[in-house]
Formats: C-alpha cells, structure tokens, sequence
C-alpha cells in the first residue's frame, strides 16, 4: 500500500471516526495530547515504524505525505460551525451557545468552556468577532 492509500484510508475511516461530532468538544489540554498522539500511532503504524526506532513524529508526517493534523482539522471544522450557528436567525435552538448557566460549576468540571475556547482559536487566526457575518471570507480566513 503506497502513502496516498493509506492517507485515503485515514481520511475515509479513521479521522471521520475519531474526530465524530468534534465540533462540540471542549479542547483541554489532555484530549489534545490524547489525540495527536493517537494520530501518530495511526501514521507509525501505517509507515510500519515502530516507537522502538526511535524516529521523530515530523519525519514520519513527512514520509507519509500528512500536510494537516488531526487537531488543526478539529479547530477547523468547529470554527465552521461557530459561523454557521452565528448566521442562523435569532429564534432556532443551535444558539443555546450563548447561554449561560448560573451558579458554580461543579467540583472536577473543565473551566474552559467551548465558546471561550472557540475566541481563542479565532484570536490564534487574527478574527474579529463578526467576521462570521461574510461566509465566504470566514472560510477562507479559517482554512
């Protein structure tokens, strides 16, 4: 199996299940190291390498022709859905996200929210907080 196929095999069936409804997770520190390193586990698997060579994780992507990560993919796609529940009319439910509870959290809850995290990613990508409103400058901005 050349590098292409395999990296077709990723894209149809391992990334599409891992990264399953991703555009609803909280990214916290430990689900970002749990999922690069199940990516590299996927790509040294494929370029049958074993952790035993001790060969770095960036000549590896680049063996296996791997241009984005699992996690830049991931900030992607929620950043697209940030855009899309901002340009929906006011009265549908997606935009709960602006709720807020009230009260404490409770003990061992993230204290990073989703939407704080969402305004850290576009704060990474220079956005404004109503860029959303021109689709085809959000896509193009936070590709």
């Amino acid at each position: 199996m050349t590098p292409k196929t395999k990296t077709h095999i990723y894209h149809a069936i391992v990334k599409s299940t891992i990264t399953y409804v991703a555009e609803t997770w909280c990214l916290k520190a430990k689900t970002t190291a749990k999922l690069n390193s199940t990516e590299m586990d996927f790509w040294r698997c494929s370029a049958r390498i074993s952790r035993k060579d001790k060969i770095r994780n960036n000549v590896i992507k680049e063996k296996m022709n791997v241009t984005r990560s699992l996690l830049e993919d991931i900030k992607t796609k929620q950043l697209q859905r940030y855009g899309h529940v901002q340009r929906m009319e006011e009265g549908r439910l997606p935009k709960v996200l602006e709720w807020r509870p009230s009260g404490r959290r409770k003990r061992g809850r993230p204290k990073l929210t989703w939407a704080e995290g969402i305004r850290g990613m576009m704060g990474e990508k220079g956005l404004k907080e109503k860029d959303w409103a021109d689709r085809n400058n959000w896509r193009r901005k936070i590709a």
